[in-house]
């Protein structure tokens, strides 16, 4: 049965998340938007705390947390900047297709020194001309000797200019599809890597994102993650364990605009009273709080089952999309409520707004859910 009871000490990481969240990163989302630094001083801080690499097993060294417990740490780290957040979750996205497969050296190389170290990683992907459609790449990979030469472009590559190596995945003929995809730990300091310029984007803009071309890369073969034609297998289970956590960022950031909302509904007073008390605010504010309940319960429910062995495909874009579409609405309500205000930036919720939009956008549209979810249940009805 569905359970959402914590032990003691599962209790004190939420709580350490909690704190640090409020103290170390709140204070400082407002300077790290407006100077769209890397916020290296709070990942430092996050990895002091044990708050970096949440997806490490403790055989690896890391705390051993389960899919639920890191995706309710992580709402904590979006409710205090759903950038900074997205910096310290993106090492669990690499990671993601990297730990069940890795061989013993991959790991002593690679994640080993995670541990030690505030090292950072990401998840090379994305391209200009593929997005949702994965199957699609164009960056190949070719056999040479003990090695392989890749060649090809990524783009939207999150925290791709401080990353110490990449999850990469490439084609051996991109005629085959997803047949022939393999799946690379890549070094980001090998010759032929080229890092383009950071992106101004939206929101969420301390967060590093940038797009990388590869230009004969020279990649040892020990460096091929499991076996050739399976790195697309991979690189999708990954999103079985990250997509919970992007919808934990949306409820983070819906939370936070919720509390916001009520604080100045509270204090701001129109035609004599505290707007709290009108019917129009009173019943946004209302919406606000049930659906955010909601989009936590299918964050929590699609970690739950990850935790238990179940598939839970179903469940990650139930929490993806209903968690994105939440995170942007409860925002904008905010940002209605506060009025002119809220459209200013000396108030924190237009930033609220901004930042939520992604959330919409990556590790799979709202569009790509919406598929995966309906192909889900044609395929139940279909038996």
């Amino acid at each position: 049965m569905f359970s959402l009871q914590l032990s003691d000490d599962q209790q004190a990481v939420l709580d350490l998340a909690k704190t640090f969240s409020r103290k170390e990163m709140m204070p400082l989302a407002a300077k790290y938007d407006e100077s769209m630094e890397y916020p290296w001083e709070v990942i430092k801080k996050a990895h002091e705390a044990g708050l970096l690499n949440l997806s490490l097993k403790e055989e690896h060294g890391g705390l051993g947390l389960g899919a639920l417990l890191q995706a309710m740490v992580v709402e904590e780290l979006g409710y205090g900047c759903s950038a900074m957040a997205t910096a310290i979750t993106a090492n669990d996205l690499a990671l993601g297709p990297v730990l069940p497969v890795a061989t013993p050296e991959q790991l002593e190389e690679f994640i080993k020194p995670m541990v030690d170290k505030p090292i950072m990683a990401a998840y090379c992907v994305t391209e200009p001309g593929a997005g949702s459609d994965v199957a699609g790449i164009k960056t190949s990979c070719k056999r040479d000797g003990d090695n392989y030469i890749l060649n090809g472009e990524k783009m939207w590559i999150t925290n791709g200019s401080v990353a110490s190596w990449y999850f990469v995945l490439a084609t051996l003929d991109a005629s085959q599809g997803h047949k022939a995809m393999c799946g690379f730990i890549v070094p980001s300091n090998l010759p032929g890597i080229a890092v383009g310029k950071k992106e101004v984007n939206m929101g969420q803009r301390c967060s590093d994102t940038r797009g990388i071309v590869f230009k004969d890369v020279k990649i040892p073969k020990k460096y091929l993650l499991g076996k050739e034609g399976e790195g697309f297998k991979y690189a999708m289970k990954a999103f079985d364990h990250s997509r919970p956590f992007v919808a934990a960022v949306g409820v983070g950031i819906a939370q936070c605009a919720m509390d916001h909302s009520v604080k100045y509904a509270l204090e701001r007073k129109a035609f004599g009273k505290p707007i709290a008390e009108h019917q129009a605010v009173a019943f946004m504010i209302a919406d606000m709080a049930k659906d955010v309940e909601a989009a936590r319960l299918l964050y929590q429910k699609a970690g739950w089952m990850a935790d238990q062995g179940m598939r839970n495909t179903k469940w990650c874009s139930f929490a993806k999309c209903f968690g994105g579409d939440i995170a942007v609405r409860v925002s904008q309500d905010a940002v209605q409520i506060f009025g002119g205000f809220g459209y200013s930036t000396e108030y924190p919720v237009e930033k609220l707004y901004r930042d939520s939009k992604i959330c919409q956008i990556y590790e799979g549209t709202q569009q790509i859910q919406r598929l995966i979810i309906s192909r889900a249940v044609f395929g139940e009805a279909q038996g």
